[in-house]
């Protein structure tokens, strides 16, 4: 199905890399909405206060994707596949949780992410142990 000269290590990295530039991706594209970039100067988005807990909430979540494609080029196998099929689940949840009402180019990135995720999770699922 994919290029099979690249290590599977190469390919979840790349896999957090390219959801990750998708989250970007959506929200620079949100930043284009009618009415967004008046609603983030005032400090207030879609009736939600932006908090200093906010801000560390979306750091957080921005850094998961960038740790996981670090860590899927330097972790030993077991760790590495191990992470990869707790990680990518829980960044399915997160992407859906946090687009409950999405609009059609939402679902549009959210379907992408989603798809990355699970062939993260399917590299994972096959990796063998002893290869």
């Amino acid at each position: 199905m994919w290029n099979q000269k690249l290590s599977n290590n190469t390919l979840l990295s790349a896999l957090w890399i390219f959801y990750m530039l998708n989250l970007f991706a959506r929200d620079m594209h949100e930043l284009g909405r009618p009415g967004m970039l008046e609603q983030v100067m005032s400090g207030t988005i879609n009736g939600v206060e932006v908090t200093e807990g906010l801000m560390l909430l979306g750091g957080i979540m921005a850094e998961f994707p960038i740790l996981m494609a670090l860590l899927s080029l330097v972790l030993r196998k077991g760790i590495n596949r191990g992470l990869n099929l707790v990680a990518a689940p829980l960044a399915i949840a997160m992407t859906v949780m946090t687009n409950l009402n999405p609009d059609l180019d939402n679902v549009f990135f959210m379907v992408i992410q989603i798809v990355a995720l699970l062939v993260a999770v399917r590299i994972a699922w096959k990796w063998k142990e002893e290869s």
